[in-house]
């Protein structure tokens, strides 16, 4: 046995770590880096979207685009055009640092992968990516600071090894 101290009134619960239904969900990336893929054939930009309305407000989803993938073109080819779209949804267009995605309202598609191997349970995948009509964006001067922190460098995913 262990002596401890912990009042469970001062500290919020873990929030539910099971899936969120499947559809469609007002969001906005919280986070976002590039992750080398397990393989070490290229990259992904891995996303963390935080729900903004309805019974799962709060809640975080995520998605992982392989941007960068030697091994396979048609991966490669398909989150680019994810990523196109996401791009699209939230008006940036030339994108060069992930920042730039950050805080600007989108409607994700969310379905759910079934772990077949019954080791990890079940988890959320976006898979799509809409503007957000009628939803205010933020003011300019409020997005002045994500803008001056985007460089104009070629993003990690686009350079190419040789």
């Amino acid at each position: 046995m262990a002596m401890f101290s912990f009042d469970a009134t001062a500290v919020a619960p873990q929030e539910s770590l099971s899936p969120i239904p499947a559809g469609h969900y007002l969001a906005h990336i919280i986070e976002s880096d590039i992750q080398p893929l397990k393989s070490g054939m290229g990259q992904a930009l891995a996303l963390t979207f935080e729900v903004l309305d309805g019974q799962y407000r709060g809640r975080k989803v995520f998605a992982r685009l392989n941007v960068q993938h030697r091994g396979s073109p048609e991966a490669e080819r398909i989150a680019q055009a994810q990523l196109s779209a996401l791009c699209h949804a939230v008006g940036v267009l030339k994108l060069t640092d992930s920042a730039q995605l950050h805080h600007k309202p989108v409607r994700i598609r969310v379905k759910i992968r079934k772990d077949e191997s019954g080791q990890y349970g079940d988890r959320n995948e976006v898979t799509g990516f809409e503007a957000a009509s009628g939803v205010p964006t933020l003011p300019p001067q409020a997005a002045a600071p994500a803008a001056a922190a985007a460089s104009a460098v070629t993003p990690p995913w686009a350079k190419r090894a040789a």
